[in-house]
């Protein structure tokens, strides 16, 4: 059989060397070395972060953690478990064959591995840049056995390795559910007509920096030239800036905006909750996770649903002190442990770094200085390395959190990673990359309608929504359930998205017709 097979596949493969396809000679060779080292799939995957959307950034995420992943699996593993020598060059034609000849065994084809994997991590996140990018694929996998350094076997095994690979990274990160499958409560609210009537929060920092965007202002203005914006600057207090915006959304049309990351729009809504007042979500921050798991990535999502009048009921939890008092609140994640201690150190460094370095060192820094905590939960001690609570289910239950599809199910989700079992981080780290958190005993997960935290007196900060604040010796962590109202899209109308998006970035004038 094997015979057999080797017979088949060197049949195909001199088909190849003795076909003569017109053009091919001058796009195949040099498309076979562009993809080198993964540069080819490496120069896609910026393209993607630079111009395209939130998910084509998630899109180039998944699609190089596949082909790393791939490119382990068959370089490291497959090709010396399987040591096959390259074809026989005689029947290539000289101009089709490479300068540099690789010497690695031959099967299976690493080129291959490395374009199917990214193709199809692209394809699982954003199937349409998923559809582009295919046939450059396909491409990349034919050029290796028409410029005569792999069979066609070598090939086929290639690209079914690199789908696999993409396909075991859902196993840790699941793709984001387009927002037509998530579970949301619909609400009538307002429809504005050109935004008249709404009162846009903007954090002046919002949008800046981020490739292919308008100012954050001219964006706004472009989509809905009747809004009122009212700025906040750095040197601005936020409590004035909300109760002008809030009293002059009640005089209007009841309807409050916000622009910027999740810290801000943490104290919008909590506001907006407090008057009564729906709220329009325009993401302006570096992550947006409320903006996400709300179905409004963009700030033409968010128009589209002011201009429709459509709207989802979401929950919002609060932290109450020992005595009641609402101390803060969070539409995302609240957390003690580990992660405050993190955010603390990254806010010094970032001024100088930037965000990115300095979180990167702080993780660092914190793993290793770290102390566990010992506190009641609900009366029970424990001894935390962390203890997290999430807005809202997460999915998956895990570490590595990616979505809710449910922003009103009245419950918190609480994870806790336990410090009395030896080793603890370490078995937590080796179970999270071995895709078995769920199943490990120092991590738990469960969901509850309230948490009360005591013997807080070790704990310094509690973090929320990515920011900080100083931790009482008690804490009641509930909800209240469907207490604000957000405008989202009813569905996620792709070609209206994207020629709104279109006419924004166009060259400074307004669009002529209504963005929906």
């Amino acid at each position: 059989m094997r015979r057999r097979i080797g017979s088949i596949d060197r049949r195909w493969f001199e088909r190849v060397a003795s076909a003569r396809l017109p053009g091919a000679d001058q796009v195949l060779p040099p498309l076979s070395a562009a993809a080198n080292h993964g540069l080819l799939w490496c120069g896609s995957a910026a393209v993607l972060a630079a111009v395209g959307g939130p998910a084509a950034r998630r899109a180039a995420r998944r699609g190089m953690g596949s082909l790393a992943l791939a490119s382990l699996t068959t370089n490291v593993v497959a090709k010396y478990a399987v040591r096959r020598r390259r074809p026989g060059l005689a029947a290539v034609p000289v101009v089709r064959r490479l300068s540099k000849a690789p010497w690695t065994s031959s099967f299976p084809s690493g080129h291959s591995a490395s374009a199917a994997a990214f193709a199809v991590g692209v394809a699982l996140e954003a199937p349409r840049y998923g559809a582009l990018l295919t046939p450059v694929a396909a491409a990349v996998a034919f050029s290796r056995v028409y410029v005569g350094v792999h069979y066609p076997g070598d090939v086929l095994a290639g690209c079914a390795l690199g789908a696999a690979a993409a396909a075991v990274t859902c196993y840790w990160w699941p793709p984001r559910p387009s927002p037509a499958r998530q579970r949301r409560t619909r609400m009538r609210v307002p429809a504005l007509p050109e935004g008249e009537g709404l009162v846009v929060v903007l954090n002046s920092g919002a949008g800046k920096g981020v490739p292919g965007r308008l100012p954050a202002r001219e964006h706004l203005e472009l989509l809905l030239p009747k809004a009122e914006i009212v700025a906040c600057g750095p040197t601005d207090d936020l409590r004035e800036v909300l109760d002008k915006a809030v009293a002059r959304a009640s005089g209007s049309a009841g309807v409050l905006g916000v622009c910027g990351g999740d810290g801000t729009v943490n104290a919008v809504a909590r506001r907006a909750a407090d008057a009564g007042l729906p709220l329009a979500v325009f993401p302006g921050g570096t992550l947006n996770h409320f903006a996400l798991d709300m179905g409004v990535p963009t700030f033409e999502d968010t128009a589209h649903a002011v201009l429709r009048g459509e709207a989802v009921r979401v929950d919002l939890a609060r932290v109450r002190d020992g005595e009641g008092a609402e101390v803060t609140g969070f539409v995302n994640t609240f957390s003690i442990g580990l992660y405050p201690e993190l955010v603390r150190r990254r806010e010094k460094l970032e001024g100088r770094i930037g965000k990115w370095p300095a979180a990167a060192w702080s993780v660092v820094e914190v793993l290793r200085t770290a102390t566990p905590l010992r506190i009641r939960l609900d009366g029970h001690d424990r001894v935390l390395w962390l203890l997290f609570a999430g807005n809202g289910q997460y999915v998956p239950d895990g570490l590595a959190l990616t979505h809710r599809p449910r922003m009103d199910d009245g419950l918190l989700d609480i994870r806790t990673v336990d410090a009395g079992a030896p080793l603890a981080r370490t078995r937590v780290a080796l179970s999270t990359l071995g895709g078995a958190l769920r199943r490990s005993r120092v991590f738990r997960a469960e969901r509850v309608e309230r948490l009360r935290l005591s013997g807080l007196e070790g704990v310094a900060t509690l973090a929320y929504d990515g920011e900080t604040a100083p931790a009482p010796d008690s804490l009641l962590l509930d909800k209240r359930h469907g207490a604000l109202t957000v405008y989202s899209p009813a569905a996620r109308l792709d070609e209206i998205a994207q020629r709104a998006r279109t006419m924004t970035l166009a060259a400074g004038r307004r669009p002529r017709r209504d963005p929906a």
